[in-house]
C-alpha cells in the first residue's frame, strides 16, 4: 500500500516566521515531527512519501501515486485541510486525518473518509490492517492515554534537514495545570507522560547521524510538567550534548513556575537551552483567575521573566485579551508589562475559544459562543460574545499590536533584554547561514525598510554596547522583521461584527 502523508501549509501568522525564514535560506521553521512519528508506525511493507506544504507544492501527480492519503493537522491549518480532502474526493482518494483538527472541526469530518482521534500509538496497527482488508471504520481513537515508551522514533528519511530552520523532538505530553481556554489538557490529560531517557538521547543521536548541527526544538507543551523526569533528562541532555562538541542548542515551552527553580534553570543552562516560550496571558490577576491559570497568580510575573533572562534563557510570551474580567484598562497595562519585561517576541492574540475546551462548553451553556475558533494569533474575528464592546476589543488589541511593534519600541525591548541577557558557554561559532542573513538584514533591513533608522541605531548599539551577544540581536532583528510585517497586515485587516450583534440583540 502506497501512502502519502501531508502536512498543509502553515497560515500567514505571528507563529509561523514566514517573513524571517527566507534571510536563512529556509523553508520552514520546523519539520511535521508528528507526521514523522506515525510514519513509523505504519507496516514496514507499505510505501510511503512525505509532502510537507510549507516547503513544497502539492501536485496531483503526487496524490495520483497514493492509495491512501494520510493529513496530521492542527486547528490553524483547518482551511488548507479542508482544501486537500476536496482534491482527494474529487479523485477519488481515501483520506485518513489525524492531529487536533481530528476529533473538532465538523466540516473536515464530513470530508475524511477516516479520522484518527487523539494520540496513534494504542491504534495505528488496527487501523492500517483494517484499511488492507477494506473494512476500516470511520474513527478511531485509543481507549487509554498511552505510555510514550511506546512511540518509535521518527522517520526522518522523509524530510530534508536543509529545508528547517530547527528540528524538533518531543519529550512529553500533558500537563499538570487547568487553564480554561487550553486544550492541551483535554488531547493529552493532566498527567504529564515522559519518554525514557534512551529514547530521547537516540532522538539526538538520529539527529546528528542526519548531519543536523544547529537548534533542535523539545516541542512539549509544557516540558516541566513534570519535574522529577525533567531533572532526571536534563543532566544525560547536558553529558550527551558536551561528548557531542555541544552540537545542539535548545528551545522549549514552560510553565512560568519554571523560575521558582534555580537548580533546573542552572541544569537548563548546562544542557544548552537558550529560549523558553512562557504563557504569560496578562498581568491582570483577575483575568488569570477566571481563566483557571493560577499558576500565574501570586507572584511577580515580571520578576519571573528577569530571573530567566539572567539564566541565558530568551523569553518568548503568549499574551491575551479577552477575558470576561478585562477592563479598558487592560490595552495599556499589557503593553506596559511587555516593554517592561523586555519580551521581544511577544505574541498577543484575542482570546479564542477553542473547540473541547472548558471555556468553549462554558460559552455554550451561556449562550455566547458563535463559531468555532482555530487558533490563530492573529484572527480579528471573534467567536464569542465577550463581555467587553467587541469594537472597543478589537480596537484595543490592534492598538497593542501597534504599539509593541513599532519599531521603536521592538528595539527598545531588544535593548532591555541584551542589557540582562547572559548567554554563557552557549555562544556558538558562527555559520554561513548567519553571515548570509545578516547581509540580507541590512538590505531589506537597512535600506529597504520604512524603519531603516531605527535598525541602524540599534545596528550600532549591538556591534558597540552588546558585542557578546551580536549574533542573538541580529537574529532578533530579523524576527522582528517577520513580526512588523505580520501587524502591519493585521492593523489594515477588516473586522465584521454582525454575528455578535445578531447574539448581542438575543
Amino acid at each position: 500500500m502506497r501512502a502519502l502523508m501531508i502536512c498543509p501549509e502553515w497560515p500567514d501568522t505571528y507563529w509561523s516566521f514566514k517573513h524571517a525564514l527566507p534571510f536563512e535560506g529556509k523553508r520552514s521553521a520546523y519539520p511535521p515531527l508528528g507526521l514523522l512519528t506515525v510514519a513509523s508506525m505504519l507496516p514496514k511493507t507499505w510505501e510511503k512519501r512525505l509532502i510537507d506544504m510549507n516547503v513544497k507544492p502539492l501536485r496531483d501527480r503526487d496524490l495520483k501515486w497514493a492509495d491512501v492519503v494520510m493529513v496530521g493537522a492542527m486547528l490553524v491549518q483547518t482551511q488548507g485541510t479542508i482544501d486537500i480532502l476536496k482534491r482527494c474526493r474529487a479523485m477519488g482518494i481515501r483520506t485518513v486525518v489525524g492531529g487536533p483538527i481530528a476529533g473538532t472541526m465538523p466540516a473536515v469530518r464530513e470530508l475524511a473518509d477516516h479520522v484518527v482521534v487523539g494520540e496513534a500509538e494504542e491504534v495505528m496497527e488496527s487501523f492500517c490492517r483494517a484499511l488492507e482488508e477494506g473494512n476500516a471504520e470511520f474513527e478511531y481513537k485509543g481507549a487509554e492515554l498511552p505510555e510514550l515508551s511506546k512511540t518509535p522514533l521518527p522517520d526522518l528519511s522523509l524530510i530534508n534537514p536543509k529545508h528547517y530552520s530547527s528540528m524538533a523532538i518531543q519529550f512529553s505530553r500533558g500537563c499538570p495545570f487547568n487553564c480554561e481556554f487550553c486544550d492541551i489538557i483535554e488531547m493529552f490529560g493532566r498527567r504529564p507522560r515522559t519518554k525514557p531517557i534512551p529514547q530521547v538521547l537516540a532522538e539526538l543521536d538520529q539527529l546528528v547521524a542526519m548531519g543536523w548541527t544547529s537548534s533542535v526544538f523539545l516541542v512539549d507543551d509544557n516540558f516541566i510538567g513534570n519535574k522529577k523526569s525533567v531533572k532526571e533528562l536534563l543532566p544525560a541532555m547536558a553529558e550527551w550534548n558536551e561528548q557531542n562538541n555541544n552540537v545542539f542548542s535548545f528551545f522549549t515551552e514552560a510553565s512560568v513556575n519554571l523560575a521558582d527553580d534555580e537548580d533546573l534553570l542552572k541544569m537548563m543552562q548546562r544542557a544548552g537551552f537558550f529560549r523558553v516560550f512562557l504563557g504569560i496571558e496578562t498581568p491582570e490577576e483577575e483575568s488569570l483567575k477566571i481563566a483557571q491559570k493560577y499558576q500565574n497568580t501570586k507572584r511577580s510575573l515580571l520578576d519571573s521573566v528577569k530571573r530567566l533572562q539572567r539564566y541565558g534563557l530568551e523569553v518568548m510570551a503568549g499574551f491575551i485579551v479577552g477575558f470576561d474580567t478585562d477592563t479598558d484598562q487592560v490595552f495599556d497595562k499589557q503593553v506596559a508589562f511587555i516593554q517592561e519585561s523586555a519580551v521581544p517576541l511577544a505574541m498577543v492574540g484575542l482570546l479564542q475559544a477553542l473547540p473541547g475546551t472548558q471555556l468553549y462548553r462554558r460559552l455554550i451553556k451561556e449562550g455566547r459562543l458563535i463559531g468555532t475558533g482555530q487558533g490563530s494569533n492573529t484572527e480579528l474575528s471573534l467567536n464569542f460574545l465577550p463581555k467587553m464592546d467587541p469594537k472597543l476589543l478589537v480596537e484595543g488589541y490592534r492598538s497593542i499590536l501597534q504599539r509593541i511593534y513599532s519599531a521603536e519600541a521592538y528595539y527598545d525591548r531588544v535593548r532591555s533584554f541584551l542589557s540582562r541577557y547572559d548567554p554563557g558557554r552557549q555562544i556558538r561559532p558562527r555559520k554561513w547561514s548567519d553571515y548570509r542573513a545578516f547581509c540580507l538584514s541590512l538590505w531589506h533591513q537597512g535600506v529597504l525598510s520604512g524603519s531603516r533608522r531605527h535598525y541602524w541605531k540599534f545596528l550600532f548599539d549591538a556591534a558597540t554596547r552588546y558585542r557578546n551577544t551580536f549574533s542573538t540581536a541580529m537574529t532578533l532583528a530579523i524576527m522582528g522583521h517577520h513580526l512588523q510585517v505580520i501587524t502591519a497586515k493585521v492593523l489594515e485587516a477588516e473586522v465584521y461584527f454582525e454575528p455578535l450583534a445578531t447574539i448581542a440583540a438575543k
